[in-house]
């Protein structure tokens, strides 16, 4: 059962600064607020960790062939075929580390969910970043919100297929950056930002424009993973040759929805967030900003240099 609720309100701040107006660093006029509860589990299942390495990937019939490790409390380490997600089994490569969820059904039948990439490097790589946006974030303090006319901060997170991109990879390039989360219903919140973003991607490049990236981050990285994130996309034909959809660790996100002034909270089991989309330049600099969903693509190609 999704719970879903709407509300107005006429101010907002930073993530942090939500529940003390008095020490918000900016205001926004009419923020729509939405939550959504997350969908439990069914009560029978049971879920367990599972490490492995993917040995064989059948996109035909979604099947990762995975060696898994011994799974304490269930089983030893063997070989075997689990049913996956069309995401998941898009983004597999054979012989890549892997973690995940082996849910168990009432028939004791299995599948993994929640797969994510395992391997020493990437994992080394993505817990740097990490750890470098926390340090940048506590010693921003309480200016950490970053304003118009400032630069992002550096951030490394994976996107849809699986790849650790560091926001280095953008330097040099215009982005269109904002935060969205797959399971939301609301029409006017993230799927309306997305089908922007989209329509933005096209005038962008009927107009000229060849130095643009479009950035997507998960508000909801606990659910978000990369096959997830890729799933998305190609439901909705998206052209992710210059479109990336990003998610990581928790506090990753948590660091960059403060600096960009974004609200994401869990109360309970509902999600209610806030909604920014920024235009940054090709030296990382923001240049402009638009709360909620109510902006025009056109309007942001038109702030974009020609090149």
């Amino acid at each position: 059962m999704v719970v879903c609720m709407e509300t107005y309100r006429g101010s907002a701040g930073t993530p942090r600064l939500l529940s003390n107006p008095r020490s918000r660093r900016f205001w926004l006029l009419l923020i729509l607020l939405a939550g959504c509860a997350r969908l439990a589990p069914a009560p029978a299942e049971k879920r367990y960790p599972l490490t492995g390495e993917v040995v064989a990937v059948d996109r035909t019939h979604n099947l990762l062939t995975v060696r898994h490790d011994a799974i304490p409390g269930l089983m030893p380490g063997m070989t075997m075929d689990f049913p996956v997600s069309s995401g998941d089994v898009a983004v597999a490569t054979p012989g890549e580390r892997i973690r995940a969820d082996l849910v168990l059904d009432t028939a004791g039948a299995g599948r993994l969910e929640k797969i994510w990439p395992d391997d020493a490097a990437s994992k080394a790589e993505i817990s740097d970043g990490a750890l470098a946006l926390r340090q940048d974030t506590h010693l921003r303090g309480n200016e950490a919100y970053r304003e118009v006319g400032e630069n992002i901060p550096d951030f490394t997170l994976y996107d849809q297929d699986g790849r650790v991109v560091p926001s280095g990879r953008f330097r040099g390039k215009q982005i269109m950056l904002n935060f969205i989360y797959t399971r939301c219903p609301i029409a006017n919140m993230c799927p309306a930002s997305t089908a922007k973003m989209m329509a933005t991607q096209k005038l962008a490049r009927a107009a000229g424009i060849r130095n643009l990236e479009l950035v997507s981050i998960t508000l909801d990285p606990a659910y978000d993973t990369p096959g997830v994130l890729r799933e998305y996309a190609d439901i909705r034909g998206i052209d992710t040759g210059n479109f990336s959809f990003l998610t990581g660790p928790e506090p990753a996100i948590r660091d960059l929805l403060l600096q960009f002034g974004v609200i994401a909270e869990f109360e309970g089991g509902l999600l209610k967030h806030t909604l920014a989309t920024l235009l940054i330049d090709e030296k990382g600099r923001i240049i402009d900003r638009a709360d909620g969903s109510v902006w025009e693509p056109a309007d942001f190609v038109a702030k974009m240099h020609r090149t």
